[in-house]
């Protein structure tokens, strides 16, 4: 499939200097400000997975490249999860890690 120039759109954002907000974008902001939540729409939105919110509540730190053995159906089953297998297979880490730090086990 080729790239078509005339229809591709490119922007940037400087987010350490972002544009001035209309009149009318403050006033679009407000009116969202002020609606209760029973009068949001969701139904567009798609679910938010066990994998995102791990992902959200992840402590600040860098990764650590290791060699690990995996059993072999465990590491099949993530695999066709699809990509980012690998991501999904540290966030079930990080819950286990997560659920023994609140209730002090080792």
């Amino acid at each position: 499939m080729q790239a078509n120039d005339e229809n591709m759109v490119s922007s940037s954002l400087d987010a350490d200097n972002p544009p001035a907000l209309t009149a009318e974008l403050k006033a679009k902001i407000e009116a969202l400000r002020a609606m209760p939540d029973e009068a949001i729409d969701h139904s567009d939105a798609p679910p938010i997975g066990d994998t995102f919110r791990l992902a959200a509540n992840r402590p600040a730190g860098g990764k650590k490249q290791v060699t690990l053995r995996i059993d072999e159906d465990v590491l099949q089953y993530f695999r066709e999860t699809g990509s980012r297998y690998q991501s999904r297979i540290n966030s079930v880490l990080r819950a286990y890690v997560d659920a023994h730090v609140r209730h002090g086990a080792k």
